[in-house]
């Protein structure tokens, strides 16, 4: 673990440990209210499309690599815009800026963000939709300056979500759910932790004197053929009951896919939600031989994988 995170970590036990005893107890009665009988429930759970979600990754990766500054990552912005406009009457585009490490020029960033449902009381489904500008994980030297597809590492935790608000249209929700698409996650530079997770920092940054959501669950690394997903570590210490919930759901639905094998602690977009007081929980399949390499494109990916991560996620939100 790096000196800054495990700084940022101390300030979140230590000065955030109110905020998070009233906000673990807070989740706990709200995915309590919200659990249901599974025999009355599963009757109303709407069915996840697998097939369709596959095909959102695949139509992200048609505009190319994402990275800040490419024309793929302009034109991807305004297909992500337009898919969530047709299923809610309320998405925000959320601007702000980044400095390049690697180049030092200034680019536009943008999250999106996608309401459902009335409620106060809000469950946040986060992903990130940028990619990586270099596979500097490339087992091929010459590959390493090349930008990445990003099928996977970013593609897939979207395509999830996008599937999902389109089930949230046919399907209105009886609570509060907030997609949130990040911009600006995956160009830092390895040991700078300040350089990653820019658009869920900028996100986090806006709720901070508003009412938090009483929960998050970000989706990154989750498509891939060989799912196998185990407890990421920061989530097992900072939402217990979430993680609980979330893969007592996966177990219930006999999805093997989730595992309860401890995963390792991951620097990810969920840190800067646990960070302002949000429980948040990172599903992510970090055993991903692709990662960062230009290999990383959609035959590496399954409608299966998708699927079962949004079939636990429709259940847990209309339980």
């Amino acid at each position: 673990m790096t000196a800054e995170i495990r700084g940022m970590l101390c300030f979140v036990h230590e000065q955030g440990r109110t905020m998070f005893f009233f906000y673990r107890i807070w989740t706990f009665i709200l995915l309590s209210g919200i659990a249901g009988a599974p025999e009355e429930s599963a009757a109303r759970i709407p069915a996840f499309d697998g097939s369709r979600a596959f095909r959102y990754i695949e139509r992200q990766c048609a505009f190319g690599p994402r990275f800040p500054g490419s024309n793929g990552h302009d034109a991807c912005l305004g297909f992500l815009v337009g898919e969530l406009g047709l299923s809610s009457a309320s998405v925000v585009k959320q601007p702000f800026q980044m400095k390049d490490p690697h180049t030092g020029k200034v680019h536009a960033l943008t999250n999106v963000v996608a309401s459902f449902g009335s409620r106060d009381d809000r469950m946040v489904l986060c992903a990130h939709w940028d990619t990586r500008p270099r596979a500097d994980h490339d087992p091929v030297p010459a590959n390493r300056d090349k930008p990445v597809m990003g099928a996977n590492d970013g593609a897939s935790g979207v395509a999830v979500l996008l599937e999902i608000a389109r089930v949230l249209k046919a399907t209105p929700p009886a609570k509060g759910i907030d997609i949130v698409l990040f911009d600006g996650e995956d160009s830092g530079l390895d040991g700078d932790t300040e350089s990653w997770c820019l658009g869920s920092r900028h996100y986090a940054q806006s709720l901070r004197f508003g009412r938090l959501p009483y929960c998050a669950i970000l989706l990154d690394m989750i498509g891939d053929r060989d799912l196998e997903i185990p407890v990421e570590q920061y989530s097992r210490l900072y939402a217990p009951d979430l993680v609980e919930r979330i893969w007592g759901t996966a177990e219930r639905l006999g999805f093997a896919e989730f595992t309860r094998d401890p995963g390792t602690f991951v620097v990810d977009d969920h840190l800067e939600l646990l960070q302002v007081g949000i429980p948040a929980v990172d599903i992510i399949d970090f055993e991903y031989p692709f990662w960062h390499t230009v290999m990383d494109t959609p035959d590496k990916c399954s409608a299966e994988s998708l699927a079962a991560v949004g079939t636990v996620l429709l259940h847990l939100i209309y339980e």
